[in-house]
């Protein structure tokens, strides 16, 4: 966000309305630029609020859209509120440029009264949306955070209910009822990479994987392809009850699209806002992530990308009581080899080493784990073909 002075202050309606009129200012503009007197916003249990923005700045031009229809379902569902933009544009074109983009109302362009106001709220940073409130309760200093991640179920945007919709995420993540978190009211239903609605009963009572991804993230397009292989290894050859989840972080439909053509498994749709709010109950900060859950809907582990990573399929059913099994045999696999070998296709000793993953020199192929490695030069051996080797020699 584009920085400005910083701190932050409250204001109640009447000495919001006593600065305005210090500069001579007694009515604001709407949208359409209609003249709407000050004593609108005086209305018993209407809820102000202020909203400092420029047409300058992308951040505020992206708010500004979800702003839009936060407002517009608030006003439609009967809530009484009103904002009112506190324009920081450096020329009154820009002002009523960015006003078109709005449904509420302005202060007039006044670049000093502007910086009054901005001066005396002391924003910190635009976009911001500060709340003129006199009923006593704990308000959000600047409520864009959290509207951009709970849109209009945030209202009436204070602390206590922050506080609320925290804990109802909490519940939903701590105790998953699977049909709650892949379902809403208005769907019922998932997306197979073909496009056809698949019911969401259909994959409850399996270990499920939330895999949150796009394919414009070069890492996800690298996890997906081992996500994959051990998602067919698992479900189509082992007829293993699990799958998984997309939900998309793609920049448009047309990305999701693709991406989901290329994957075996269901999809969130891309115009539903539970993908939001599943990484935001989630607490998805970075991408690939795969969040894996249990048929009772407990998570199991947080961390599924590292397991499919390290282990894959043979991580399933991705417990901590599996992954130490897998541990405990790769320790016993590499305290039966030997700490060093000599091979005839290779000048240097061969030392004993873990790795995530590798290239044999030998056969070519892709290892994982125990290898045997150069430390003059880059050089490594399966375990397999270094016996295979020595075998030739003789």
């Amino acid at each position: 966000m584009d920085q400005l002075p910083a701190g932050s202050v409250h204001i109640e309606k009447n000495d919001f309305q006593m600065i305005l009129a210090s500069e001579g200012v007694d009515f604001l503009i709407s949208a359409e630029e209609e003249v709407v007197p000050l004593s609108t916003l005086l209305d018993d249990g209407m809820k102000v609020y202020l909203f400092f923005s420029a047409n300058w700045c992308r951040p505020c031009q992206d708010f500004t859209l979800h702003l839009v229809q936060v407002y517009n379902t608030l006003k439609n569902a009967g809530e009484k509120l009103e904002i009112v933009v506190i324009s920081f544009d450096r020329d009154e074109n820009s002002f009523h440029e960015h006003l078109k983009s709005m449904s509420w109302l302005a202060v007039p362009f006044n670049v000093n009264l502007h910086k009054k106001l901005g001066d005396r709220f002391m924003v910190p940073h635009i976009p911001m949306l500060i709340p003129l409130c006199s009923d006593g309760n704990s308000v959000e200093e600047n409520a864009v955070d959290m509207i951009q991640e709970y849109g209009s179920d945030a209202f009436p945007f204070t602390q206590k209910r922050r506080q609320e919709l925290k804990a109802m995420d909490d519940q939903k993540r701590q105790g998953a009822i699977l049909e709650e978190l892949l379902a809403c009211e208005k769907r019922n239903h998932l997306l197979s990479r073909d496009r056809n609605k698949v019911s969401v009963s259909e994959v409850i009572g399996k270990t499920i994987g939330l895999y949150f991804g796009a394919y414009w993230c070069p890492p996800s397009r690298i996890f997906t392809s081992q996500l994959i292989e051990a998602y067919y290894e698992l479900v189509t050859s082992k007829n293993t009850p699990f799958e998984v989840i997309f939900i998309s972080t793609d920049r448009d439909q047309n990305e999701f699209n693709y991406s989901l053509s290329t994957m075996p498994w269901f999809s969130i749709p891309y115009e539903d806002k539970s993908r939001h709010d599943l990484r935001r109950i989630f607490e998805i900060k970075g991408i690939p992530a795969l969040i894996l859950i249990g048929a009772d809907g407990k998570i199991i582990s947080t961390n599924g990308r590292s397991l499919v990573s390290s282990y894959g399929a043979s991580a399933f059913p991705f417990t901590e009581s599996r992954i130490a099994e897998i541990k405990a045999a790769l320790r016993k696999e590499g305290d039966d080899l030997p700490r060093s070998v000599r091979d005839v296709k290779h000048e240097h000793e061969l030392k004993l080493d873990m790795a995530k993953t590798y290239v044999c020199d030998s056969c070519h192929c892709q290892g994982k784990f125990w290898a045997f490695s150069c430390d003059v030069c880059n050089y490594d051996l399966h375990p397999s073909c270094v016996e295979q080797s020595v075998k030739d020699a003789l």
